[in-house]
């Protein structure tokens, strides 16, 4: 785990970032906040490409918590039983689309804590819908996240709770928005688990990880 990084070079990290791509986008597609819920919840433990390929006729036929309802566990299943663990992923969809329908007349709730009360949504999943749909500043620190904040010293923390609130903490205010999309994009595909593209990074320079490569 890398020492916390200073105010300034944080700046000169986000700067960089923001530079390089100033709108991020999540790769998880979804037409309202209802899919991106299920897309979300989906998404664990498997690939944003993975889920994608699933839910695109999925999305065209129900795209609500009432139009999946009348698909059916059965209905969905189909769709998505090439991601894992979907039968237990696929009771969660139904059990929260009811849970929508009965509690919030079908709408999805902006509030972290209804969000978490939904079968199948954590925090994590909370944050990536109040952050992309709510545009609130949430931070979903998945394991791209996790590394980075730790291999960089932009967030240090031993568990993902605290990644969480050091990014909170420790990244200026008119970052936080995208911090998220940010982080998740460059552990995706720059600095990578096992093979960092440190030759690659905008961030070379600024970045204590004493294992760089070129």
């Amino acid at each position: 785990m890398a020492k916390q990084l200073d105010y300034h070079t944080i700046y000169e990290i986000f700067t960089r970032f923001r530079d390089a791509e100033p709108e991020p986008k999540g790769e998880l597609d979804h037409t309202n906040a209802y899919t991106l819920v299920v897309a979300v919840a989906l998404s664990a433990q498997a690939t944003d490409v993975g889920v994608n390929k699933a839910t695109k006729e999925l999305f065209k036929i129900a795209d609500t918590p009432e139009k999946m309802l009348a698909l059916g566990i059965d209905g969905l299943t189909e769709h998505i039983k090439t991601i894992g663990l979907f039968r237990q992923k696929a009771k969660n969809v139904i059990k929260l689309s009811q849970i929508l329908v009965d509690e919030y007349d079908g709408v999805v709730p902006s509030s972290r804590a209804a969000l978490i009360s939904l079968p199948g949504v954590g925090r994590k999943t909370a944050n990536v819908v109040l952050n992309m749909w709510f545009k609130q500043p949430a931070q979903a620190v998945d394991t791209h996240i996790f590394r980075i904040g730790n291999r960089t010293g932009i967030a240090p923390g031993k568990d993902v709770d605290a990644v969480e609130r050091a990014i909170e903490d420790n990244i200026p205010a008119e970052f936080l928005q995208h911090a998220h999309h940010w982080l998740i994009l460059h552990g995706r595909y720059v600095c990578k688990a096992r093979k960092p593209m440190c030759g690659n990074c905008i961030l070379r320079d600024l970045c204590p990880f004493e294992e760089k490569n070129l």
